[in-house]
Parts: structure tokens; C-alpha cells; sequence
């Protein structure tokens, strides 16, 4: 079996990278996976009828794409699937990249 290693320039923080940058690259990371995994998660619900005895009508319609969106942020805060972490390594990299 083979073991999985992180190259220890990833673990490291960038030298001239802020809290504050760090925090808007993990914000933006974090952005991202919601909305791939909104997207993913958005043809779940599509064919589904919203009528019926506890059917929302036009309403239902309307307001599921903000449930879909919902959805994928409490996903995500609840630590996603790690789309977040690799998207925000790369973002890391490139940032030290450009000094």
C-alpha cells in the first residue's frame, strides 16, 4: 500500500502572504466548492413536482434554487469534500509563484 505525502512547501505558510489574504484565499476556495457542489447538487431536484398535498406551487419552484445554494454551503462548513483544501493549495502556490 502505498502512502500518501504532502510536500512540506504546502504545509507552510506563504512568507508574505497576510492573515487577511490567507483568510480571503480560503473564503474564495471555500466559495468555489459551493458552488460546484450547488451545481451537482441542482439536478437532484429537477423533474421533482411541487404540487400535491404539501406541494409549494410556483413558490416552491422559485425559492429552490437559494435551498440548492443552502445546501451546498452547510456542505461545505461542514468540511465539504476537500475540493476546498486543493483548490486553495493551488491558489497558495500561485500566489507565492508571482512574487
Amino acid at each position: 500500500m502505498s502512502e500518501l505525502s504532502v510536500s512540506a512547501d504546502l504545509l507552510r505558510p506563504a512568507p508574505s502572504l497576510g492573515a487577511a489574504a490567507s483568510d480571503r484565499i480560503k473564503k474564495t476556495a471555500q466559495d468555489f466548492e459551493a458552488s460546484f457542489l450547488s451545481q451537482m447538487i441542482k439536478p437532484m431536484f429537477q423533474g421533482l413536482k411541487t404540487d400535491g398535498l404539501f406541494g409549494g406551487g410556483q413558490a416552491e419552484e422559485m425559492w429552490r434554487s437559494f435551498l440548492v445554494d443552502e445546501m451546498a454551503k452547510k456542505t461545505v462548513a461542514a468540511g465539504g469534500i476537500g475540493l476546498a483544501d486543493t483548490v486553495m493549495s493551488e491558489m497558495l502556490k500561485m500566489q507565492e509563484q508571482g512574487q
